[in-house]
């Protein structure tokens, strides 16, 4: 399967097949290190909202595999802070980065990014509506412990 270019926006935007292709590399990937697997490669974490655990594991994740990141925390940091929209700031970053992971407290904040962007977009959460890579880390979390999904 070839995820090259494609955002996670929602959970639903993938099928059972990739989900589960997704989780057996994710199994791969959690034995064996892979440090160099992004060098070069540069993440954009734009967080509009505090968080700790997403940010920091995404942060985390990219250095590990040998990338770099750049963004923000907050987004008075910003020049959201001057009235610029979530297009524009996206629009601009995008031109920096090779992905962009964002936070946001209005629900379809991630797809609005995804739409303006040409860099895949990873939804570290947008309001109550989605945090794929929480469910994706919730699969993982119970087929390594339960062995399964079904049931």
């Amino acid at each position: 399967m070839n995820f090259k270019g494609r955002d996670i926006i929602s959970i639903r935007d993938f099928s059972k097949e990739e989900l589960l292709y997704i989780l057996k590399v994710a199994k791969k990937m959690d034995k064996t290190p892979y440090p160099n697997l992004l060098k070069g490669k540069v993440l954009a974490t734009l967080f509009f909202e505090p968080s700790t655990r997403t940010r920091l594991s995404f942060e985390t994740a990219m250095h590990r595999l040998g990338g770099s990141v750049i963004g923000f925390a907050q987004p008075e940091v910003s020049s959201v802070k001057k009235g610029e929209t979530i297009w524009d700031t996206i629009k601009t970053v995008n031109e920096y980065v090779d992905v962009i992971v964002q936070r946001h407290p209005i629900e379809g904040a991630a797809r609005l990014a995804a739409e303006s962007a040409s860099v895949p977009v990873i939804n570290g959460g947008d309001g109550a509506n989605q945090h794929p890579t929480q469910t994706l880390l919730d699969l993982y979390t119970i087929k390594k412990n339960k062995g399964k999904l079904e049931g």
